[in-house]
C-alpha cells in the first residue's frame, strides 16, 4: 500500500463520526442482504421424514414434502405446520413473516406492535418489520446500481468535454443544460400509464438524468489537468488520449469525484422512495419503503407506520453523509492527520 493511500485512509479513520458510520452501514447491509434468514415465512432448515430440506432457499411443492397438491408448500397452512410437529422439525427464522405474508389471525389492521410483530403490521396485516428490513435492501441495492452507472456515464462525459475542450465542452455543455431541463417527472407518469413499472425500468429512466451532477466536477478536473507538464509530455511522446485520460488525468479528477459519491448515493434512495410515496415507482407489491410511507400517511392512526419508516430511512440517509463527509476529508490534500497528545 503506498503512502498516499495510507494517508487517506488514516484521515478517514480520524473522522470518527465517519468511520463509525461506515461500520454500522455495513453491518446493518449485511444483515439486510440476509433477510430472508431473518423475516421469512419459511423455515430456514428442515428435516421431514428423515430428509433434509433448505425451503428458504429452495422452492419446494406440497407433493414433494408428502402433500397432494403440485403448488409450492405453503408452510403457515395448518396441514404442513401439522406434518412438521408430527414427522419432522424445522429451524424458523425469528421473524416467521415475509414483506408479503399476510397474517390472517390478527383482529384489526393495522394492528399496533406486539411480541408476534416488533413494530406492528400494515393495512393489508403484512409485518412492518419485514417490510422495512426487506426495503431498506431494496433502497440500497437500487442507490448502489444507479449511483454505479451514473457515475459511469458522468465520469465518461465530464472527462470528455475536459479534456477536449472547443467545440466538444462547448457542444457538451449546451446539450447538458438543454438535458437537464427535462421534466423527469413527467416522463415516469407518462411512462407508468403505457407500461408497469419495475426496479430496472426505474433504474434505466433515472440513470439517463442522474448522470448530469458528476460531469461539472470531472469537467473542471480534466480542463485544470489538461495543462499540466506530465500530460503535455505525455503527448509529445505520442501516447493516445484515451491512454493519457485514463492514466494520467482521470486518476487526479476521481479526488473529487469520489468524495460526491455517497451524496450521489444518497440522492438515488431518496428519489425511489419519493417516486414509491407518489406511486410512480415500484409495483406494489415491492417491499418499498416510499409505499410504506404512503400507507403511514394514510393512516396516521397507526403512528408506528411512520415512525418506522421515517427511523429506518433517517438512519440511513444520516449514515451515508457521515461516511460522505469523512471520504471529503480523507481525499482533501489540504488536511493533515491529527497529533495526539502524549498521555
Amino acid at each position: 500500500m503506498n503512502p498516499v493511500t495510507r494517508r487517506r485512509i488514516a484521515l478517514f479513520k480520524a473522522n470518527r463520526r465517519g468511520w463509525w458510520s461506515l461500520r454500522i452501514f455495513l453491518v446493518l447491509f449485511t444483515l439486510s442482504l440476509f433477510a430472508e434468514f431473518i423475516a421469512n415465512d419459511k423455515p430456514i432448515l428442515m428435516g421431514l421424514d428423515g430428509e433434509w430440506y433448505v425451503p428458504v432457499l429452495i422452492d419446494y411443492s406440497e407433493i414433494e414434502l408428502g402433500g397432494v397438491l403440485e403448488t409450492s408448500a405453503d408452510y403457515r397452512d395448518p396441514f404442513m405446520l401439522a406434518r412438521i410437529e408430527t414427522d419432522g422439525w424445522a429451524l424458523w427464522p425469528p421473524v416467521r413473516f415475509s414483506y408479503d405474508t399476510i397474517d390472517w389471525s390478527i383482529d384489526v389492521a393495522p394492528s399496533p406492535p406486539d411480541s408476534t410483530h416488533w413494530i406492528g403490521t400494515d393495512v393489508f396485516g403484512q409485518d412492518v418489520f419485514a417490510r422495512l428490513l426487506y426495503g431498506f435492501r431494496l433502497s440500497v441495492l437500487f442507490g448502489l446500481t444507479l449511483t454505479a452507472i451514473s457515475a459511469s456515464v458522468g465520469v465518461a462525459v465530464g472527462a470528455m468535454q475536459g479534456y477536449f475542450g472547443g467545440y466538444v465542452d462547448l457542444l457538451g455543455q449546451r446539450f447538458v443544460e438543454i438535458w437537464a431541463g427535462v421534466p423527469v417527472l413527467f416522463i415516469l407518469i407518462i411512462l407508468a400509464s403505457i407500461v408497469e413499472t419495475n426496479i430496472w425500468w426505474l433504474i434505466a429512466i433515472l440513470s439517463l438524468f442522474s448522470w448530469m451532477s458528476l460531469v461539472g466536477v470531472v469537467r473542471a478536473e480534466f480542463l485544470r489537468a489538461r495543462n499540466f507538464e506530465f500530460v503535455r509530455a505525455a503527448r509529445a511522446l505520442g501516447v493516445s488520449d484515451v491512454r493519457i485520460m485514463r492514466r494520467h488525468v482521470l486518476p487526479n479528477a476521481m479526488v473529487a469525484t469520489l468524495t460526491f459519491v455517497p451524496f450521489l448515493l444518497n440522492g438515488s434512495i431518496t428519489s425511489l422512495t419519493a417516486l414509491d410515496f407518489l406511486g410512480f415507482g415500484l409495483p406494489l407489491e415491492s417491499p418499498s419503503l416510499g409505499r410504506l410511507l404512503s400507507l403511514a400517511k394514510s393512516n396516521l392512526h397507526a403512528p408506528w407506520l411512520g415512525l418506522g419508516v421515517f427511523f429506518t430511512l433517517a438512519t440511513l440517509l444520516t449514515l451515508l453523509i457521515f461516511i460522505g463527509e469523512a471520504v471529503r476529508d480523507a481525499l482533501d490534500p489540504r488536511r493533515s492527520l491529527p497529533v495526539r497528545s502524549a498521555t
